[in-house]
């Protein structure tokens, strides 16, 4: 049976003042309510408080915190990068790998996010592996093309025992931070595509228990739409994970 997911990209907002009443605020609303226990919530704020939110939320049942990034490399000279390991010494489970702002900003390759999803596994942890089209690749009805590269190039090399550790994530690239959400139809066409590249490569019954969020302006009005398709497993949440109501309301949007 795949898990159902609420991943919360807290990316770079908050500092460390307020980001302790934010989390206990969250923690809260999900201790008064066992409505969503069975979903596996995410919590991925900047590195820098990783330890201090695990140690918050350990009591927490399927409560886990989460990197936005890891490096390529395990160690050595490489000023302001934190590694894998790291991640892993301070109670990080999930790293987020190919996010679009990464690719964007950082121009990172396919073969980057390749070494960066070998070490995430090799260090126990499960990448949350980012995929996605730009408004003009929609456009020119390249979207699946887009996709099914990224997923190709980055981490189709996995054996099936690595790749169902895998959690992918699809974020239209033109619905991040924008206000736009892709409808349910286009999600779930996305999805079931991902789906299918994943049944043809590794067989029906691994395809079958991978979970795929969406995410994208994914929001407490929109969760449960999106939710309710077939092969839309959860979310990947940005602005609205740094709101704790509506984060707990998004956890709360899974079909009963």
């Amino acid at each position: 049976m795949r898990k159902k997911i609420v991943a919360g990209n807290w990316k770079m907002n908050k500092t460390y003042s307020e980001s302790v009443p934010l989390l206990y605020e969250i923690k809260d609303l999900l201790f008064k309510s066992k409505k969503g226990e069975a979903v596996l919530k995410v919590i991925i704020p900047p590195s820098l408080y990783i330890h201090d939110f695990y140690e918050t939320t350990k009591g927490l049942k399927n409560v886990f915190v989460g990197a936005q990034n890891c490096s390529t490399e395990e160690s050595g000279a490489y000023t302001g990068e934190i590694s894998a390991g790291m991640i892993k010494s301070v109670g990080g489970n999930y790293i987020i790998i190919g996010h679009s702002e990464r690719r964007s900003y950082f121009n990172e390759t396919h073969e980057e996010l390749k070494k960066k999803t070998d070490i995430t596994l090799k260090h126990g942890l499960q990448p949350i592996f980012c995929v996605g089209e730009t408004k003009e690749k929609r456009e020119a009805n390249e979207h699946f093309k887009v996709v099914e590269a990224q997923i190709n190039d980055s981490i189709f090399h996995l054996i099936p025992d690595e790749f169902k550790k895998v959690v992918i994530a699809y974020e239209p690239v033109w619905a991040i931070g924008t206000g736009l959400t892709a409808t349910s139809a286009q999600a779930q066409e996305m999805h079931r595509f991902i789906r299918s590249l994943i049944e043809n490569k590794y067989g029906r019954v691994l395809a079958q228990e991978m979970s795929i969020l969406y995410g994208g302006s994914c929001n407490e009005k929109n969760a449960a739409e999106l939710f309710a398709c077939p092969d839309v497993d959860g979310g990947l949440i940005g602005g609205a994970s740094l709101k704790a109501k509506e984060f707990v309301e998004i956890i709360h949007s899974f079909p009963q």
